[in-house]
């Protein structure tokens, strides 16, 4: 099977990025860019992203996941630490976080260190999910082969006749931290001559703000 794609094109003109005129912390204009596309495009899961690591079997592997919170020291979200993720990222806890938001034609492409987050903060996310969301985390045994889907429905079943004051959150569910050491933004220019500025960590934590080729 062949299918040529080489027609698919698009020309990119919604904005420019100057870095003249970018902030000093990243995470300001990483906040900016954020609050534009759920201000315009609420439809979208603006907190959709793609997290790549390096697996086991030492291939790189990407999934989408969901931003659950972001601040001065990072990004989180949650996951089961048994999970092929998870197995990936204790071992090898670094990581690259990318936001695409096609409506705005913009990209964010972080590379960072992953750390698990707190229990408090684990304990207090999974008890602030809906029922449905903590009785799903607790019957997958996530990235396993199992033998039906009958499995995971039935276990689910059991668990919805529960108290929700039962429903207590795995020792093998929680949070990650992403401390992130590079942030890229990326604005879709006409002609691919797109902007691209590259914050990066030094070692007295100030960001070098640089001007990639697009």
């Amino acid at each position: 099977m062949e299918k040529d794609l080489s027609h698919y094109r698009k020309a990119y003109t919604r904005g420019n990025l100057s870095k003249r005129s970018v902030p000093d912390n990243p995470m300001q204009l990483f906040q900016e860019w954020f609050y534009q596309v759920d201000e315009l495009f609420p439809e979208d899961e603006v907190n959709a992203f793609t997290i790549s690591t390096i697996g086991l079997d030492g291939y790189p592997k990407s999934r989408v996941v969901l931003l659950k919170k972001y601040n001065e020291e990072g990004f989180i979200f949650y996951t089961n630490y048994n999970s092929e993720k998870g197995k990936a990222l204790k071992v090898n806890p670094h990581v690259c976080m990318s936001f695409f938001w096609p409506k705005m034609e913009r990209q964010v492409i972080i590379k960072g260190l992953a750390e698990k987050t707190s229990e408090l903060d684990s304990e207090n996310y999974f008890d602030s999910r809906p029922i449905g969301s903590r009785i799903g985390a607790i019957v997958s045994p996530q990235s396993e082969v199992i033998d039906s889907r009958e499995v995971i429905e039935n276990e689910k079943q059991r668990l919805e006749s529960l108290d929700a004051s039962e429903l207590k959150r795995p020792k093998h569910w929680g949070g990650y931290l992403i401390r992130p050491q590079s942030i890229e933004f990326w604005q879709g220019r006409d002609n691919r001559l797109h902007d691209r500025i590259r914050y990066n960590l030094e070692a007295d934590y100030n960001w070098k703000i640089e001007r990639l080729a697009p």
